[in-house]
């Protein structure tokens, strides 16, 4: 098959197909889309296909390269391996959200253009809230809705800037930009992509919104809000410095919260702000070697973030909570979940013979070589807090730190296992065989991973931080508390801002009742009239039965209170309906 078909309208087709069956059948048709998806995309070859006229404009739907082609790839199997981690899910609202959530990730990475990004973007932002909501609780709900503010303010400053873009240079064309000829409209355009980054400080909706997702759903968006924007970001604006700086500062701030967070799926949250780092340090630099490593460790990350959060989530299918401080001891009675999980947690570490250690190096190297040290050094601090938080703490606390706690275990569905055990041989096998990633690359690279020095350094680094945590074990205890991040300010922010609009809107809510109780009611009675002057009659009857019920919300219009307007408008509706109904079948 060399000719190309979009992998987005599998996952369309397939989320409207679920509409219509019911939970029980429906869970078996993403892996289908999936499976077409992996069949696309390891069949295209690179061109320009899908163009659509649209107006006066063609957009570019089917740009492929080397670049998008990592992206696409490693995206059609985590697909896949997350649709049979969620095989037992009956919930079809689910599987609609994942894979309409899906097909805007591979419609972004296949875009030409800025118009088609901004499309297959919204479509990412719009479905992936679901994926939140659908977790049906107060608290999820709260978080979907903040996720959704930040992401659609993220989507304006990036529409604000693709149509200025286009009134400078009259096209949508999404191509490279040179650093030195930045305009006021990419500077917009970067920071639309930097919030789907989650570069800070723009970074709270992560922490905030996924650990409160389905356990599905955080497999999914773990693995392509992020990266997706990595692509982007690596397609636009590769040799930004301030990324540079601002990716190396994400590296060390996510591994610092991590470390002093309680919620396991919260760790691994802010893990995502500190592994997404790496790669938009490396884009900011902007060597050939530094995009390269920037786009083998978004491949590796999506699949070993992808089995953490699949483990984290199995620990709270079976126990019911994530927190940390309420479990311990789970080892003899979870096994396979310890095993599975440590998988991912040796990988995101650096650990050599698994995936991070051949991906996350590439960078700190790229970056050293370019003679920015002092932002490898940083990289090189973040690899430790990594391998504290992640691959000593959670497990610690989790599994051995204190005697069984005795929580009733749910049993954990097979194919979760066999979705863990997927991306865990995964995991391995990219560690093992690096050329199988290094093959996909956009540009060609001519580097080693496994020497003597870059082997004994990651082992230093890795044992010294064992022995570090046996010290302060004490005091990195979890506790169950939640920490204050600039989400924090931002709900301050946004109290003050409804305090001081909330008097205004109560004033203008008063003023509008009394005035359309007092007047607007009135002059659509009058105006009955009017129109049913051939038949006084008929309407006389309608007037002198609403008259009283006029004369008494018109009494207590300024009384009204913006809780009970609508009641009243409702009354004013439906007594407003009523007459002309009458004027014309009376």
């Amino acid at each position: 098959m060399n000719e190309f078909i979009h992998p987005s309208v599998f996952f369309i087709i397939c989320a409207v197909i679920v509409w219509f069956l019911p939970g029980k059948i429906a869970r078996f048709i993403p892996p289908l889309a999936a499976i077409l998806g992996i069949i696309s995309v390891f069949s295209m070859k690179e061109g320009t296909y899908a163009d659509v006229k649209y107006l006066t404009f063609i957009l570019h739907m089917g740009r492929v390269d080397s670049l998008s082609m990592v992206f696409a790839n490693v995206f059609a199997i985590q697909a896949l391996i997350g649709f049979i981690y969620a095989l037992h899910v009956e919930d079809r609202w689910q599987h609609m959200a994942a894979l309409m959530y899906i097909s805007g990730a591979f419609g972004c990475v296949f875009a030409g253009d800025y118009a088609t990004l901004f499309i297959f973007w919204e479509l990412m932002s719009i479905s992936s809230t679901f994926l939140v909501w659908l977790r049906r609780n107060p608290v999820s709900s709260r978080a979907g809705y903040r996720y959704f503010l930040f992401h659609t303010i993220g989507g304006l400053f990036l529409l604000a800037g693709l149509l200025l873009r286009y009134k400078a240079v009259g096209n949508f064309t999404f191509e490279a930009i040179a650093p030195s000829s930045l305009q006021f409209f990419d500077y917009l355009i970067l920071i639309g992509f930097c919030v789907n980054a989650a570069v800070l400080p723009l970074h709270a909706w992560l922490p905030d919104a996924y650990p409160e997702a389905t356990i599905t759903g955080a497999v999914f968006m773990s693995a392509f809000t992020t990266k997706t924007a990595v692509y982007v970001l690596a397609r636009g604006f590769s040799g930004v410095e301030i990324l540079g700086i601002m990716g190396t500062l994400m590296t060390l701030y996510g591994v610092f919260y991590a470390t002093i967070e309680n919620n396991a799926r919260r760790i691994l949250a802010y893990h995502i702000v500190s592994q997404v780092g790496y790669m938009v340090a490396g884009i900011g630099i902007g060597t050939a070697m530094t995009i390269n490593g920037s786009c083998a460790h978004a491949y590796a990350h999506i699949l070993y973030k992808g089995q953490l959060f699949m483990g984290a989530g199995a620990l709270l299918y079976a126990a019911g909570t994530a927190h940390l401080s309420e479990l311990g001891g789970l080892f003899r009675r979870l096994p396979w979940v310890f095993f599975l999980y440590m998988i991912g947690a040796v990988s995101i570490s650096g650990f050599p013979l698994f995936s991070g250690f051949i991906s996350k190096t590439i960078t700190i190297a790229g970056v050293a070589e370019s003679h920015h040290t002092w932002l490898a050094l940083g990289l090189e601090i973040a690899a430790v807090g990594t391998f504290l938080s992640v691959g000593i703490k959670l497990p610690y606390f989790a599994f051995f730190s204190k005697p069984d706690v005795g929580i009733p275990l749910k049993k954990i569905p097979w194919n979760m296992y066999a979705a863990m055990g997927i991306a865990g041989f995964l995991c391995f096998l990219i560690g093992i065989n690096p050329d199988l990633l290094y093959q996909l690359l956009p540009h060609e690279l001519d580097y080693v991973p496994y020497t003597k020095w870059h082997v004994l350094q990651s082992m230093l680094i890795l044992c010294f931080t064992g022995l570090g945590f046996y010290i302060m074990r004490k005091k990195l205890t979890p506790e169950a508390k939640r920490n204050a991040d600039f989400d924090y300010l931002y709900r301050v922010i946004g109290k003050i801002v409804v305090a001081i609009a909330r008097k205004p809107i109560e004033v203008i809510d008063n003023l509008w009742s009394e005035f359309y109780a007092k007047v607007g009611l009135r002059g659509m009675l009058k105006m009955a009239e009017i129109t049913a002057w051939f038949d006084k009659a008929a309407i006389d009857g309608v007037v002198d039965g609403t008259a009283s019920g006029v004369k008494r919300i018109g009494n207590s219009a300024s009384n009204v209170q913006t809780g009970n307007l609508q009641n009243y408008l409702a009354l004013a509706m439906i007594i407003g309906v009523l007459v002309f109904a009458a004027v014309w079948f009376v």
